[in-house]
């Protein structure tokens, strides 16, 4: 039997029935705090319930084309800068329909704006991480990988540098960190490690315009470097003193 012949005769039906879906874990900073974008199921299950954007996908689309289109659909939004996949869940019973098989996105922008609902989400809304309510499904576990992945993502890249201005200050730059990890960093030890790491920042040359709340010198300005990793990396403080 040649390939012709095997596809005429092949019967997709002999399998169990899986469907695809895709959710969003949408991120961003928003009055000093890090949010993700939830969105209230307006359809059964889990009606009235917060959960990620998300959707089945279409004959014919790709996943990312399926993530881009229900982040729309769902909250009016789409990103303008960092999104990546994820990961995959398909444990079974994860979704009381049928087997769902989830493909999870990761979006992670600064100044992303208010959202508005749509299509089958009764409402969508920033929510501060650390203030989330219960949400549908396992998405508190797509979620908490999700936070995960962003938390690491500054380790190992200057993505934290797109949250500040084309210029900055170092104390700037560590409030992203300071949010996104959600920990407390010893001022001089940050201010050594960026500036030891090449390519991650440069010096414009330039100042303030006047000093910090407290008065003393004006601090000095930078911008982003040309390094796309960074080397070494920006370890959290716990992740500090799991490598020791």
């Amino acid at each position: 039997m040649d390939e012709s012949e095997f596809l005429a005769s092949y019967d997709p039906r002999a399998f169990p029935a899986v469907a695809v879906t895709v959710d969003v874990v949408a991120l961003t900073i928003r009055g000093g705090a890090l949010h993700v974008l939830l969105v209230r199921r307006g359809e059964q299950p889990f009606a009235g319930r917060w959960a990620l954007p998300g959707g089945f996908i279409r004959p014919g689309e790709d996943l990312p084309e399926a993530a881009a289109r229900e982040l729309a659909e769902e909250t009016g939004l789409t990103p303008r800068a960092h999104i990546e996949q994820l990961a995959s869940y398909g444990a079974p019973g994860r979704d009381p329909r049928m087997r769902i098989v989830s493909v999870s996105y990761l979006a992670f922008a600064p100044d992303l704006p208010d959202p508005r609902a749509g299509s089958d989400a009764a409402d969508a809304a920033w929510h501060r991480a650390d203030r989330l309510p219960e949400l549908a499904f396992d998405h508190g576990r797509i979620l908490g990988e999700g936070l995960e992945r962003a938390r690491g993502k500054l380790e190992y890249t200057p993505l934290a540098t797109t949250f500040v201005g084309e210029t900055f200050t170092i104390s700037e730059l560590r409030g992203v960190y300071e949010t996104v990890w959600g920990v407390p960093l010893h001022a001089g030890n940050f201010h050594r490690k960026i500036l030891s790491v090449p390519g991650f920042v440069e010096s414009t040359g330039e100042t303030t315009e006047s000093g910090g709340a407290r008065g003393g010198p004006r601090a000095k300005l930078y911008r982003a470097g040309d390094a796309r990793l960074l080397h070494p990396a920006l370890l959290r403080p716990a992740r500090e003193e799991e490598v020791r």
